[in-house]
């Protein structure tokens, strides 16, 4: 999945903090809050800006830099969340009681109070990362060392058994010198959580959602169970596919997929297997990525697609500093982080993507996904600056996919790039490809952060990290390593962007789940499914100004009201729903199941 620079998180981590004596009034919470939001917004630009620039020319001194603005910009923020705590028992407000909330609950690092701690945080938070955007795997001479890209595209591509397990083995090489370091910063972390008044650095991430933190863990069990049945009827079926191509003493009838050989580096997306699962008879006709390159769809073109579709539903184009302050293409001679992001440099209209595109469905797909976090970002830029941001985390990320779940036959008529849609009998091959990616992603999207937060509260110790990380992939997923993966010589979870550098990840399981609930809610409002004739999955919003006028009526909110009244000015409920996921795929899980008749289920 991917990431966006997230505005509330940066705004809240950067404030001057005020200081008081004697006893707060209402008055006194009022004039904190104004004075923060009105100090916040220069220390957020610089910060942004530094840390683009750590992304985009990756050297020591611009690592340096960056993380010299992360520390005083966290440094504020720790002390702005100290601050605020002298008003809980204050009568205030609705809107200056929120804010306050958020102030203690927005972080995502919380650096010590001691500075040489806090400076040693932040330098291992961006050197964890710079590790990380430097990464390749070496094999030597002759082989040349590959970068996350060529490995990305090998993973994607070979069907060489030996070949793919070289490359997920080689790009593991590069997180075992992050290990020390991640051990450090758990330390680090934690301290500046628990001064601020929470158990650990988990339970400061998980008490931001509007509901106590262990009603929240309980509603993502709730919604894993919910949707796993149909993920274990996807997990049965693709395993038995791989064992016809590789043969039983590689994939085993009744147990865990090895990790390696499901298209992606991670295991977490496993559409580029779809040639070898497909169903007999299911092609569409045609093939987005050929279709793109045929046309010599350029980089530059491939973000105007996206911005076409927002536009298509009312909104305005994006502004002229995007095209020209945005990373479309990965530059020659200088190291950058190519991991797609979103950016809002000034929390008002400086909105740029980084990302290095590549010509094919994968990226124009993820172009829809990241501008879904820009036109989000400008739709909420009148809020109060504290308010700048989504309604939970997992909104933002479910906006851009919302989006892309309209990436469908008919919206690739309507651009000219098909001439006709295929049949329904195709049906089951189109939402087969979405299932790999979307449904083989959920037990992924939920255990990165399930195997962090027993990290931060101590449940896994260092000497257990790795075990710990394939217990739960294992459990979650049904995957496992091939070969052993000690402890003492691997940190497989540093292999893994997110864990570098520090993102929490609930909200990609979040919008995993929300992004179906969004889209069913706006495809009635375009009228989609009302005709009779055209189900959920063969629905796009696409030009649909009714659509588009609920959507910005959501985003416009931003983060100034509770994630459950957003949801439901977008759905009409007040309660994350799965069932969505299972109604837009209903037609595969009936499919599964009988190619799945007298196959073991389950791992």
């Amino acid at each position: 999945m991917r990431i966006y620079q997230h505005a509330l998180f940066l705004a809240l981590a950067f404030l001057a903090g005020c200081g008081g004596t004697g006893s707060p009034t209402a008055q006194d919470a009022t004039a904190f809050i104004a004075e923060a939001e009105s100090k916040s917004n220069d220390l957020w630009h610089e910060m942004a800006q530094a840390q683009w620039i750590a992304s985009n020319f990756i050297t020591e001194d611009s690592e340096a830099v960056s993380a010299a603005a992360t520390r005083r910009a966290i440094e504020y923020g720790v002390t702005l969340a100290k601050e605020s705590a002298r008003y809980d028992g204050v009568e205030v407000a609705d809107d200056v009681r929120r804010k306050l909330n958020m102030l203690k609950t927005g972080l995502t690092l919380a650096t010590p109070a001691d500075p040489a701690e806090s400076k040693e945080a932040t330098e291992i938070a961006a050197r964890m990362e710079g590790i990380y955007g430097r990464g390749a795997y070496c094999p030597g001479d002759p082989k040349p060392c590959l970068d996350i890209n060529e490995i990305t595209r090998i993973m994607g591509e070979s069907r060489d058994n030996a070949e793919l397990l070289d490359v997920w083995q080689g790009w593991r090489t590069v997180s075992p010198p992050m290990r020390e370091d991640y051990t450090r910063f758990v330390e680090l972390s934690n301290k500046g959580a628990r001064e601020l008044g929470f158990a650990d650095t988990g339970a400061m991430w998980r008490s931001k959602y509007d509901m106590p933190a262990d009603e929240f863990s309980a509603e993502l069990d709730r919604l894993w169970e919910q949707v796993r049945p149909l993920y274990l009827s996807l997990h049965a079926y693709v395993r038995t596919k791989l064992q016809q191509r590789y043969g039983v003493d590689v994939v085993p009838s009744d147990g865990p997929i090895p990790a390696h050989l499901l298209g992606n580096i991670w295991a977490q997306d496993w559409s580029n297997v779809y040639p070898l699962v497909a169903p007999a008879g299911a092609d569409p006709g045609y093939d987005l990525t050929r279709i793109l390159k045929s046309r010599n769809t350029d980089a530059l073109q491939m973000v105007r697609y996206g911005e076409g579709f927002f536009t298509s539903l009312g909104f305005e184009p994006m502004p002229a500093t995007f095209w020209k302050r945005s990373l479309f293409v990965k530059p020659q001679g200088r190291e950058v982080v190519c991991h797609a992001s979103a950016w809002d440099v000034d929390n008002v209209d400086d909105l740029r993507i980084k990302m290095c595109i590549e010509i094919n469905a994968e990226d124009f797909s993820t172009i829809h996904h990241e501008l879904g976090h820009n036109f989000y970002q400008r739709a909420y830029n009148q809020q109060p600056l504290f308010f700048r941001d989504s309604a939970n985390d997992g909104f933002h990320e479910a906006i851009g996919d919302t989006i892309a779940l309209s990436i469908t036959p008919e919206y690739l008529k309507q651009l000219g790039f098909i001439n006709t849609t295929p049949d329904a009998s195709k049906d089951i091959g189109l939402l087969m490809q979405r299932a790999l990616e979307k449904v083989a992603f959920l037990p992924f999207g939920l255990l990165i952060d399930q195997w962090r937060w027993k990290v931060f509260s101590g449940e896994i110790t260092p000497e257990q990290y790795n075990q710990a990380w394939w217990d739960l992939r294992l459990k979650y997923q049904g995957i496992a390593p091939t070969g052993a993966r000690s402890d003492a010589e691997f940190f497989d979870p540093g292999a893994k962007y997110h864990v570098p550098a520090n993102v929490p990840y609930t909200r990609y399981f979040l919008a995993a789940i929300l992004q179906f609930q969004f889209h069913r809610s706006l495809a009635e409002a375009a009228g989609c499914p009302a005709t009779g004739d055209t189900p959920l999955h063969r629905c796009s919003i696409y030009d649909s100004k009714q659509a588009g006028d609920k959507l910005n009526a959501m985003l416009q909110m931003g983060a100034s009201r509770p994630w459950q009244q957003a949801l439901e000015q977008i759905t009409g409920s007040r309660e994350m729903d799965a069932t969505a996921i299972r109604d837009y795929f209903a037609p595969l899980q009936a499919w599964l199941d009988e190619q799945n008749a007298g196959k073991t289920v389950g791992w």
